[in-house]
């Protein structure tokens, strides 16, 4: 199995407070979908945001095409080909939706190039060409995280990561989110997701993980997980996949 990135026995945690990652790890292929679920307090966003560099990793390691981005800031990180969507979203709610993709290609010092990627981004997302001169803050939830999901590509990177990408949006919308991430896809980008709604999260995903107390207690194909007895009572509430 190809590695696009590698996490081995990540341990992490905020500040001096006590580790929320207690030996945490995944295999990232290239070209796909991973979702990781878990119950709160798992440890699900404290991993993206170890891998991204918000957090120390205090011991383990991230391998990322073979080179450890351990104690790597998160510009840095990003630079490598790894892009983070925290659940905030992270816009500049006074500045346009124009203004915010441009945002997005900050580091690129070829303004020309950046132009046209944007104007790409708004041709694969209509919406974003409809509303292009309006503040980012005054958008929908859905229309947000278009814009925030959008902004990633600019810079073309080879994995995003998404922490939990559909909270608090009405399901119409969910699957827009999850249109996207196919479009994501499609470009060759590689998507690492952590999902509320572990069911709908694992039906758009090629390989599943679950975290638990900080650590990994399975991975696999996501269809193994989604019809898995054991993770279906644990950590789907029961359901089964249609």
């Amino acid at each position: 199995m190809t590695k696009l990135l590698e996490v081995k026995d990540v341990v992490a945690g905020y500040g001096d407070g006590p580790a929320i990652l207690n030996g945490a790890s995944i295999d990232v292929q290239p070209g796909k979908v991973h979702c990781i679920i878990g119950p709160n307090g798992a440890g699900k966003s404290t991993l993206l945001k170890a891998i991204c560099g918000m957090l120390k990793v205090r011991q383990g390691s991230v391998m990322f095409k073979g080179q450890n981005l351990k104690g790597k800031r998160p510009d840095q990180v990003l630079r490598e080909g790894i892009c983070f969507v925290p659940q905030e979203r992270a816009l500049f709610p006074k500045m346009t939706v124009r203004e915010n993709l441009r945002m997005g290609g900050f580091s690129m010092t070829d303004k020309a190039t950046l132009e046209k990627r944007i104007d790409e981004i708004e041709e694969r997302f209509p919406i974003l060409r409809e509303r292009r001169d309006q503040h980012a803050g005054t958008m929908s939830g859905g229309q947000q995280q278009t814009l925030a999901m959008a902004r990633t590509m600019i810079l073309r990177p080879e994995i995003v990561m998404l922490d939990e990408p559909s909270l608090g949006l009405a399901p119409k919308i969910v699957q827009e989110v999850f249109d996207i991430m196919k479009v994501m896809t499609e470009d060759g980008i590689t998507v690492l997701l952590v999902e509320q709604n572990a069911l709908m999260g694992l039906k758009h995903a090629d390989w599943g993980v679950v975290l638990d107390l900080g650590r990994t207690l399975f991975e696999g194909p996501a269809k193994e997980v989604l019809t898995d007895p054991r993770i279906q009572e644990l950590y789907l509430g029961g359901q089964k996949a249609a």
